[in-house]
């Protein structure tokens, strides 16, 4: 372990790298930073630390850098992120609070996230199995042609158009429709089926056929995996970074969903909002060895609905950063058990 002094040392390091992107020299450190010791004691800690793995030389005529190791022990040391300013969390909660579906919500929370870090803002859809049913409705649309549409307890909204095998007077819609209702309000979406396997049997003979195809497609699309789905935002801002490895190896992984998939579950943790921080070789994944990834879950008290987060390069203002990133989380989980 590190003394006080050498951690601030490296501390002042991370900082200045991090805001410069010029390798940080001794005398430049002792001149900006209070940290009450001569330049020669400088460059003495800086030794050890280069020595012990946490900051190294790029070229012989340069200061230092930070390495994974020193980042990794900047942001385990960490007194606190950075909090966001009142102006800020009034205008995420503004925002936040403008959406009208859950789709809204999530578009809305990765580019917001991408804007505050200027990073790749990476937002997991809510995984449905554990989403309840809050409403069922059935609009008629034709004589023979109904709109099914299926409100979950996260605010997902989901609408197919319905074929039916035959004509259906209105009244004969609104009788399924609080048929569906009263078997299914509450109901968990993976016990859906089980819920209405025998349902068209308790209805007049004359509604069975109609409930039959309506039933198959909302089967139909309960299966469709949303819970795999992510979206992402800002790609933009990696074109200023500097990345050990190309640019092109990290786009490569933006754009594989498996990849994305994968990497929030390896930020997963115990404790759903805790903050999680990935930080260049501890990315599995080869093409993302330059990248830092900091996530976090959201949802519903301790039940996680999903995860969120950013991925960029791994020059990054950690405390802004992971700040941004909670707060976001809150606000969307928030949101989420309003609705």
């Amino acid at each position: 372990m590190l003394d006080d002094r050498k951690l601030a040392v490296l501390r002042a390091i991370v900082e200045d790298y991090v805001s410069t992107n010029e390798p940080v020299g001794s005398k430049a450190l002792a001149e900006r930073h209070n940290l009450k010791v001569s330049p020669a004691t400088v460059r003495n800690d800086m030794a050890a630390l280069e020595e012990q793995g946490y900051i190294t030389q790029p070229h012989t005529s340069a200061g230092r850098v930070p390495t994974d190791k020193g980042y990794r022990l900047f942001v385990d040391r960490l007194s606190q992120v950075k909090p966001l300013s009142a102006a800020e969390r009034r205008a995420i909660e503004t925002f936040l609070a403008g959406a009208v579906d859950l789709d809204d919500v999530v578009m809305r929370t990765v580019r917001l996230l991408a804007q505050l870090t200027r990073q790749v803002a990476v937002v997991q859809y809510p995984t449905l199995n554990r989403s309840t049913v809050r409403h069922v409705e059935l609009v008629p649309l034709h004589d023979r042609r109904v709109m099914l549409v299926l409100i979950t307890n996260m605010g997902r909204v989901e609408q197919r158009v319905v074929e039916l095998p035959e004509v259906v007077e209105e009244h004969r819609v609104a009788h399924m429709r609080g048929v569906l209702n009263d078997c299914l309000d509450g109901c968990g979406l993976s016990c859906v089926p089980e819920q209405v396997a025998d349902l068209p049997q308790r209805l007049p003979i004359e509604e069975r056929p109609a409930m039959a195809t309506i039933l198959s497609v909302l089967l139909e699309t309960l299966v469709e995996r949303h819970d795999e789905k992510i979206v992402f935002a800002g790609a933009a801002n990696l074109a200023g970074a500097d990345f050990s490895v190309g640019l092109r190896d990290v786009l490569e992984a933006l754009e594989e969903q498996v990849v994305l998939m994968r990497l929030l579950g390896e930020t997963s943790s115990d404790t759903p909002s805790a903050l999680t921080v990935r930080i260049g070789s501890e990315n599995a994944y080869t093409g993302l060895r330059g990248t830092s990834i900091v996530a976090t879950g959201y949802g519903q008290g301790d039940n996680q609905l999903a995860r969120l987060g950013v991925l960029g390069p791994t020059r990054m203002d950690y405390p802004v950063t992971m700040g941004a990133v909670r707060a976001v989380a809150r606000y969307v989980s928030q949101i989420l058990a309003a609705s």
